[in-house]
Protein backbone atom coordinates (compact mmCIF):
# COMPACT_ATOMS: atom_id res chain seq x y z
CA UNK A 1 0.00 0.00 0.00
CA UNK A 2 1.48 3.68 -0.79
CA UNK A 3 2.58 5.61 1.98
CA UNK A 4 0.17 8.17 2.95
CA UNK A 5 0.88 12.00 1.41
CA UNK A 6 2.72 13.70 4.22
CA UNK A 7 4.53 11.06 5.78
CA UNK A 8 8.31 9.40 4.51
CA UNK A 9 9.04 8.63 1.34
CA UNK A 10 8.06 5.04 0.67
CA UNK A 11 11.10 2.70 -0.50
CA UNK A 12 11.17 0.61 -3.51
CA UNK A 13 10.92 -2.99 -2.35
CA UNK A 14 11.94 -5.49 -4.47
CA UNK A 15 9.13 -8.14 -4.84
CA UNK A 16 9.79 -10.20 -8.00
CA UNK A 17 12.10 -11.70 -10.45
CA UNK A 18 12.55 -13.23 -13.25
CA UNK A 19 14.90 -14.27 -16.25
CA UNK A 20 15.38 -15.76 -19.49
CA UNK A 21 18.36 -17.32 -21.15
CA UNK A 22 18.33 -17.79 -25.21
CA UNK A 23 18.50 -21.90 -25.67
CA UNK A 24 21.33 -22.23 -27.89
CA UNK A 25 24.69 -22.95 -25.14
CA UNK A 26 27.58 -22.22 -26.69
CA UNK A 27 30.69 -24.36 -25.67
CA UNK A 28 34.25 -22.84 -25.19
CA UNK A 29 35.59 -25.52 -27.68
CA UNK A 30 32.85 -23.78 -30.05
CA UNK A 31 34.89 -20.32 -29.49
CA UNK A 32 38.19 -21.52 -28.69
CA UNK A 33 38.15 -23.23 -32.50
CA UNK A 34 38.41 -20.12 -34.30
CA UNK A 35 40.33 -18.03 -31.86
CA UNK A 36 43.36 -20.17 -31.78
CA UNK A 37 42.88 -20.88 -28.00
CA UNK A 38 41.94 -23.63 -25.71
CA UNK A 39 38.96 -23.97 -23.65
CA UNK A 40 41.36 -23.75 -20.41
CA UNK A 41 42.57 -20.42 -21.97
CA UNK A 42 39.28 -18.55 -22.32
CA UNK A 43 38.57 -20.76 -18.51
CA UNK A 44 42.17 -18.83 -16.41
CA UNK A 45 41.53 -16.02 -18.08
CA UNK A 46 37.72 -14.97 -17.57
CA UNK A 47 36.28 -17.88 -15.64
CA UNK A 48 33.58 -19.02 -18.49
CA UNK A 49 33.11 -22.10 -19.47
CA UNK A 50 29.82 -22.16 -22.06
CA UNK A 51 27.26 -18.28 -22.65
CA UNK A 52 24.42 -18.88 -24.42
CA UNK A 53 23.84 -17.13 -27.89
CA UNK A 54 19.76 -15.76 -29.27
CA UNK A 55 19.16 -17.16 -32.77
CA UNK A 56 18.46 -15.23 -35.49
CA UNK A 57 15.63 -13.58 -35.42
CA UNK A 58 15.74 -13.18 -31.76
CA UNK A 59 16.43 -9.83 -30.45
CA UNK A 60 16.77 -8.12 -26.75
CA UNK A 61 13.24 -7.04 -27.19
CA UNK A 62 12.20 -10.60 -27.39
CA UNK A 63 14.18 -12.00 -24.28
CA UNK A 64 13.73 -8.70 -22.52
CA UNK A 65 9.22 -9.75 -23.10
CA UNK A 66 10.39 -13.42 -21.76
CA UNK A 67 12.30 -12.20 -18.49
CA UNK A 68 9.81 -9.55 -17.90
CA UNK A 69 6.89 -11.88 -18.18
CA UNK A 70 8.52 -14.43 -15.60
CA UNK A 71 8.85 -11.08 -12.86
CA UNK A 72 5.27 -10.78 -13.23
CA UNK A 73 4.36 -14.07 -12.93
CA UNK A 74 6.91 -13.91 -9.46
CA UNK A 75 5.37 -10.70 -8.62
CA UNK A 76 1.90 -12.24 -8.43
CA UNK A 77 -0.95 -9.99 -10.34
CA UNK A 78 1.40 -9.39 -13.11
CA UNK A 79 0.32 -5.43 -12.96
CA UNK A 80 2.86 -2.33 -13.18
CA UNK A 81 2.56 1.15 -13.68
CA UNK A 82 6.01 1.44 -15.66
CA UNK A 83 8.86 -0.45 -17.42
CA UNK A 84 12.06 0.29 -17.58
CA UNK A 85 14.82 -1.40 -19.60
CA UNK A 86 18.10 -1.55 -19.34
CA UNK A 87 20.04 -2.35 -22.47
CA UNK A 88 23.57 -1.31 -24.84
CA UNK A 89 21.90 -3.37 -27.75
CA UNK A 90 18.36 -2.13 -28.39
CA UNK A 91 16.72 -3.80 -31.74
CA UNK A 92 16.93 -0.39 -33.09
CA UNK A 93 18.32 2.96 -32.86
CA UNK A 94 14.87 4.82 -32.91
CA UNK A 95 12.28 4.03 -31.17
CA UNK A 96 13.07 3.18 -28.12
CA UNK A 97 12.45 -0.45 -27.02
CA UNK A 98 10.63 -0.40 -23.44
CA UNK A 99 7.13 1.03 -25.19
CA UNK A 100 7.49 -2.42 -27.63
CA UNK A 101 8.06 -4.39 -24.90
CA UNK A 102 5.45 -3.17 -22.64
CA UNK A 103 3.33 -3.82 -25.45
CA UNK A 104 4.06 -7.46 -26.08
CA UNK A 105 3.50 -7.78 -22.18
CA UNK A 106 -0.15 -6.47 -22.42
CA UNK A 107 0.98 -3.45 -20.45
CA UNK A 108 0.23 -1.02 -23.30
CA UNK A 109 -0.35 2.49 -21.72
CA UNK A 110 2.22 2.42 -19.01
CA UNK A 111 5.22 4.51 -19.19
CA UNK A 112 8.30 2.73 -20.79
CA UNK A 113 12.02 3.63 -21.39
CA UNK A 114 15.35 2.78 -21.67
CA UNK A 115 18.10 3.05 -19.68
CA UNK A 116 21.42 3.19 -21.49
CA UNK A 117 24.05 2.60 -18.80
CA UNK A 118 25.83 -0.30 -20.43
CA UNK A 119 26.93 -3.42 -17.67
CA UNK A 120 25.60 -1.10 -14.95
CA UNK A 121 22.18 -0.24 -16.68
CA UNK A 122 19.97 -2.71 -14.35
CA UNK A 123 21.66 -1.04 -11.27
CA UNK A 124 20.70 2.81 -12.94
CA UNK A 125 17.79 1.63 -13.95
CA UNK A 126 16.81 0.02 -10.09
CA UNK A 127 17.63 3.87 -9.01
CA UNK A 128 15.68 5.43 -11.55
CA UNK A 129 12.74 2.99 -10.40
CA UNK A 130 13.24 3.94 -6.88
CA UNK A 131 13.00 7.98 -7.56
CA UNK A 132 9.86 7.26 -9.23
CA UNK A 133 8.61 5.11 -6.27
CA UNK A 134 9.81 7.70 -3.97
CA UNK A 135 8.27 10.53 -5.32
CA UNK A 136 5.06 8.56 -5.56
CA UNK A 137 4.84 9.19 -9.37
CA UNK A 138 4.28 4.91 -9.44
CA UNK A 139 3.48 2.08 -7.33
CA UNK A 140 4.91 -0.24 -8.86
CA UNK A 141 7.64 -0.94 -11.98
CA UNK A 142 9.08 -3.23 -13.68
CA UNK A 143 12.86 -3.16 -14.31
CA UNK A 144 14.43 -5.27 -17.06
CA UNK A 145 17.85 -5.91 -17.97
CA UNK A 146 18.34 -7.31 -21.43
CA UNK A 147 21.34 -7.97 -24.15
CA UNK A 148 22.42 -9.45 -27.16
CA UNK A 149 26.05 -8.98 -27.28
CA UNK A 150 26.39 -11.79 -29.76
CA UNK A 151 25.29 -8.49 -32.22
CA UNK A 152 28.20 -6.56 -31.78
CA UNK A 153 30.73 -9.19 -31.16
CA UNK A 154 33.47 -9.32 -33.73
CA UNK A 155 34.29 -13.65 -34.03
CA UNK A 156 38.15 -12.73 -34.47
CA UNK A 157 38.62 -10.85 -31.28
CA UNK A 158 40.25 -12.66 -28.68
CA UNK A 159 39.87 -9.64 -25.93
CA UNK A 160 35.64 -9.91 -26.33
CA UNK A 161 34.43 -13.26 -28.10
CA UNK A 162 34.81 -15.72 -25.26
CA UNK A 163 33.42 -13.12 -22.78
CA UNK A 164 30.17 -12.21 -23.42
CA UNK A 165 26.76 -13.64 -24.12
CA UNK A 166 22.82 -13.41 -24.40
CA UNK A 167 19.82 -13.41 -21.76
CA UNK A 168 17.76 -11.16 -19.76
CA UNK A 169 16.28 -10.93 -16.37
CA UNK A 170 13.66 -8.62 -14.77
CA UNK A 171 12.58 -7.37 -11.12
CA UNK A 172 9.36 -5.60 -10.32
CA UNK A 173 9.77 -3.23 -7.41
CA UNK A 174 6.83 -1.97 -5.16
CA UNK A 175 6.53 0.79 -2.99
CA UNK A 176 6.80 -0.59 0.74
CA UNK A 177 8.50 0.83 4.03
CA UNK A 178 12.38 1.30 4.36
CA UNK A 179 12.66 -1.28 7.41
CA UNK A 180 11.12 -4.09 5.25
CA UNK A 181 13.27 -7.30 3.69
CA UNK A 182 12.93 -6.04 0.05
CA UNK A 183 13.63 -2.51 0.51
CA UNK A 184 16.49 -1.73 -1.75
CA UNK A 185 19.19 1.05 0.44
CA UNK A 186 20.93 4.32 -0.59
CA UNK A 187 22.34 3.98 -4.37
CA UNK A 188 26.14 4.79 -4.98
CA UNK A 189 26.39 5.77 -8.99
CA UNK A 190 29.20 7.46 -10.94
CA UNK A 191 30.43 7.99 -14.44
CA UNK A 192 33.53 8.58 -16.00
CA UNK A 193 33.49 10.09 -19.51
CA UNK A 194 36.71 10.62 -19.98
CA UNK A 195 37.48 6.92 -20.40
CA UNK A 196 34.73 6.63 -22.86
CA UNK A 197 36.74 4.91 -25.17
CA UNK A 198 37.75 1.84 -23.28
CA UNK A 199 34.75 0.17 -23.65
CA UNK A 200 32.84 1.29 -26.93
CA UNK A 201 30.63 0.13 -29.90
CA UNK A 202 31.46 2.98 -32.90
CA UNK A 203 29.05 2.56 -35.15
CA UNK A 204 25.48 3.60 -35.18
CA UNK A 205 26.26 6.88 -33.44
CA UNK A 206 24.72 9.82 -35.17
CA UNK A 207 28.27 11.27 -34.73
CA UNK A 208 30.29 8.58 -36.35
CA UNK A 209 27.58 7.76 -39.09
CA UNK A 210 28.62 4.58 -39.37
CA UNK A 211 26.06 1.64 -40.51
CA UNK A 212 25.44 -0.16 -37.62
CA UNK A 213 25.82 -3.97 -39.47
CA UNK A 214 27.74 -6.87 -38.81
CA UNK A 215 29.66 -6.17 -42.05
CA UNK A 216 31.01 -2.57 -41.23
CA UNK A 217 33.66 -3.47 -38.48
CA UNK A 218 32.88 -0.16 -36.44
CA UNK A 219 29.64 -1.86 -35.18
CA UNK A 220 31.82 -4.25 -33.17
CA UNK A 221 32.44 -3.85 -29.79
CA UNK A 222 36.03 -3.04 -28.61
CA UNK A 223 37.96 -3.01 -25.30
CA UNK A 224 40.80 -2.05 -23.88
CA UNK A 225 40.61 -4.64 -21.22
CA UNK A 226 43.78 -4.23 -19.04
CA UNK A 227 42.61 -0.85 -18.03
CA UNK A 228 39.19 -1.83 -17.95
CA UNK A 229 40.16 -4.08 -15.12
CA UNK A 230 42.10 -1.61 -12.97
CA UNK A 231 38.99 0.82 -13.20
CA UNK A 232 36.55 -2.27 -12.59
CA UNK A 233 39.02 -2.62 -9.40
CA UNK A 234 38.89 0.83 -7.70
CA UNK A 235 35.25 1.78 -9.06
CA UNK A 236 33.29 -1.12 -7.70
CA UNK A 237 35.71 -1.28 -4.54
CA UNK A 238 34.76 2.27 -3.78
CA UNK A 239 30.85 1.49 -4.79
CA UNK A 240 30.44 -1.61 -2.93
CA UNK A 241 31.88 0.08 0.12
CA UNK A 242 29.95 2.85 0.36
CA UNK A 243 27.00 1.12 -0.25
CA UNK A 244 27.57 -1.14 2.70
CA UNK A 245 28.25 1.96 5.15
CA UNK A 246 25.16 3.58 3.61
CA UNK A 247 23.57 0.45 4.95
CA UNK A 248 25.44 0.74 8.58
CA UNK A 249 26.82 -2.84 7.40
CA UNK A 250 30.86 -3.71 7.99
CA UNK A 251 31.79 -5.31 5.19
CA UNK A 252 32.66 -8.84 7.40
CA UNK A 253 28.92 -8.03 8.55
CA UNK A 254 27.35 -8.59 5.00
CA UNK A 255 26.18 -12.19 4.09
CA UNK A 256 26.41 -12.08 -0.03
CA UNK A 257 28.02 -10.28 -2.65
CA UNK A 258 26.28 -9.87 -6.08
CA UNK A 259 28.29 -8.73 -8.26
CA UNK A 260 27.79 -7.90 -12.35
CA UNK A 261 29.79 -10.92 -13.61
CA UNK A 262 31.79 -9.25 -16.09
CA UNK A 263 35.27 -11.57 -15.42
CA UNK A 264 35.54 -14.09 -12.66
CA UNK A 265 39.00 -12.93 -12.21
CA UNK A 266 37.64 -9.30 -11.48
CA UNK A 267 35.56 -10.68 -8.89
CA UNK A 268 38.16 -12.60 -7.08
CA UNK A 269 40.38 -9.67 -7.31
CA UNK A 270 37.34 -7.45 -6.04
CA UNK A 271 37.11 -9.99 -3.13
CA UNK A 272 40.88 -9.78 -1.84
CA UNK A 273 40.72 -6.69 -1.81
CA UNK A 274 37.79 -5.90 0.22
CA UNK A 275 39.11 -8.86 2.35
CA UNK A 276 35.69 -10.76 1.74
CA UNK A 277 35.96 -14.66 1.62
CA UNK A 278 35.28 -15.95 -1.56
CA UNK A 279 32.35 -17.72 -0.40
CA UNK A 280 30.41 -14.69 0.28
CA UNK A 281 30.21 -13.85 -3.37
CA UNK A 282 27.31 -15.34 -5.94
CA UNK A 283 29.07 -16.29 -9.34
CA UNK A 284 27.03 -18.00 -11.96
CA UNK A 285 29.73 -16.41 -15.18
CA UNK A 286 30.99 -20.01 -15.62
CA UNK A 287 27.73 -20.93 -17.26
CA UNK A 288 26.09 -17.18 -19.15
CA UNK A 289 29.72 -15.35 -19.75
CA UNK A 290 29.10 -11.18 -19.24
CA UNK A 291 25.44 -10.49 -20.29
CA UNK A 292 26.24 -6.80 -20.06
CA UNK A 293 22.95 -4.88 -18.76
CA UNK A 294 21.26 -8.64 -18.04
CA UNK A 295 24.40 -9.79 -15.17
CA UNK A 296 23.01 -8.23 -12.27
CA UNK A 297 19.43 -9.52 -12.59
CA UNK A 298 20.05 -12.85 -13.84
CA UNK A 299 22.82 -13.49 -11.12
CA UNK A 300 20.33 -12.08 -8.81
CA UNK A 301 17.53 -14.51 -10.16
CA UNK A 302 19.63 -17.42 -10.45
CA UNK A 303 21.08 -17.07 -6.43
CA UNK A 304 17.49 -16.76 -5.45
CA UNK A 305 16.44 -20.06 -7.08
CA UNK A 306 19.51 -22.40 -6.48
CA UNK A 307 19.87 -21.10 -2.54
CA UNK A 308 23.25 -18.81 -3.00
CA UNK A 309 20.32 -16.21 -1.58
CA UNK A 310 18.38 -16.65 0.96
CA UNK A 311 15.50 -14.60 3.34
CA UNK A 312 17.33 -12.31 6.04
CA UNK A 313 20.70 -12.22 4.40
CA UNK A 314 22.72 -8.62 4.15
CA UNK A 315 23.50 -8.84 0.17
CA UNK A 316 25.29 -5.61 -2.04
CA UNK A 317 24.23 -5.45 -5.04
CA UNK A 318 27.18 -3.47 -7.55
CA UNK A 319 28.09 -3.35 -11.28
CA UNK A 320 30.22 -1.25 -13.42
CA UNK A 321 30.36 -0.82 -17.69
CA UNK A 322 31.24 1.19 -20.68
CA UNK A 323 30.59 5.24 -19.93
CA UNK A 324 32.54 4.48 -17.60
CA UNK A 325 29.44 4.18 -15.04
CA UNK A 326 29.40 2.22 -12.01
CA UNK A 327 26.66 1.68 -9.14
CA UNK A 328 25.76 -0.32 -6.15
CA UNK A 329 23.00 -0.61 -3.36
CA UNK A 330 21.78 -2.68 -0.74
CA UNK A 331 19.04 -4.99 0.07
CA UNK A 332 17.77 -7.58 2.92
CA UNK A 333 16.57 -10.16 0.92
CA UNK A 334 13.32 -11.02 0.81
CA UNK A 335 11.29 -14.44 0.18
CA UNK A 336 10.55 -14.70 -3.41
CA UNK A 337 8.99 -17.33 -5.72
CA UNK A 338 9.86 -18.17 -8.31
CA UNK A 339 8.36 -16.74 -12.06
CA UNK A 340 8.84 -19.90 -13.99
Amino acid sequence: MMTAPGTAAPAAVLCGLGSWLPPAVVPNEEVAARLGVTDEWIRQRVGVRSRRRAEDGTGTVAMAVEAGARALKSHGDGQVDAVLLATATPDRLCPSSAPEVAARLGLSGVAALDVSAACSGFVYGMSVAAGFIAARTFQRVLVIGADTMSAVLDPDDRGTMPIFGDGAGAAVLRAGERDEPGALGAFVLGSDGDLADLIQVRGGGALARYRFTAEEPHAYLRMQGREVFKQALERMGSAVRDAARNAGWPLDEVDRFAIHQANARISRALAMRLGVPAERWVSNIEQVGNTTGASVPLLLDHANADGGLLPGQRVVVAAFGAGLTWGATSVVWPALTSGE
